[in-house]
């Protein structure tokens, strides 16, 4: 599933594309005509992003929501746009480009009310200027529930997904399996700096890469990864693999039905 970092920068594109003019909209897959109907001819006044979700607001008040999940995707392209291919959910084309969505989990108009709901159950946005970290801060503070687990929960945090939670409490030498009720304000506040600044990061090129400079293939003198996800990482996806900082064997568990990687050395148990 693509973490918030993509969402933003899909939301980026919309407006750059779309943003400010009359958008034409049509479903050519038939699942969402009446949506795309709605849509049809509006203009699309701002595009955002909240988390893994993305919010396309039209001149109507009323909003486009997509969340991706696993299996949605979006391609952009030039006009003119080519006959679609495939269960294309919905196909934005406005003065020189198209956007084509297919197979996303949601795909749905929204009334400001319905906004304000799906808001209001998620948790601050590392990569929105309004995120109030203090809000995570004490859910997390109640439960024993591990702070692995509470990273994944985009009630909690909205945006990081696996890669995300596995490296940043890797950078923070943070045992995974911590309960959440016993991670100190100093950590709390140590996790949502660093994961501004890796998401941001993310935004910017694309990708999710996580090490150091002094840990990079050319600082090291090692072969980069090579894996579908890309990015330098530290511990994800690499699970019996030695740690780059210490040499321990990177370690792999199952937790709450997800995959789990940890340096048991760097991030010790407490």
């Amino acid at each position: 599933m693509p973490e918030g970092h993509t969402i933003h920068r899909l939301a980026a594109e919309h407006q750059q594309m779309f943003g400010g003019r009359a958008v034409h909209a049509d479903s050519p897959q038939g699942r969402f005509a009446d949506g795309a109907a709605a849509v049809d001819g509006q203009v699309l006044v701002r595009a955002d992003a909240h988390g893994k979700h993305l919010l396309l607001q039209w001149a109507d008040e009323r909003t486009l929501h997509v969340h991706l999940g696993i299996y949605g995707t979006y391609t952009f392209g030039s006009l003119p746009a080519p006959a679609p291919t495939g269960a294309v959910r919905l196909r934005l084309v406005g003065a020189a480009h198209h956007a084509d969505l297919r197979g996303p989990s949601r795909c749905e108009l929204l009334e400001p009310g319905g906004v304000k709901v799906l808001r209001d159950r998620l948790g601050p946005d590392p990569l929105r200027l309004d995120a109030d970290p203090d809000m995570a801060w004490r859910r997390i503070t109640r439960t024993r529930t591990p702070i692995a687990v509470l990273l994944m929960d985009q009630s909690v945090v909205a945006g990081p997904g696996n890669i995300y939670r596995a490296e940043v409490l890797y950078r923070q030498g943070i045992d995974p399996r911590l309960p959440g009720r016993r991670l100190s304000r100093g950590q709390w506040t140590a996790i949502w700096d660093d994961l501004v600044l890796l998401m941001a990061e993310g935004v910017r090129t694309g990708r999710i890469d996580t090490v150091r400079p002094e840990h990079t293939p050319e600082a090291m003198g090692r072969a980069p990864r090579v894996d579908d996800h890309g990015g330098e990482v530290y511990v994800y996806r690499r699970a019996g693999q030695p740690c780059l900082v210490c040499g321990t064997p990177v370690r792999g568990a199952e937790l709450a039905a997800r995959n789990l990687f940890w340096c048991s050395t760097c991030q010790p148990a407490t």
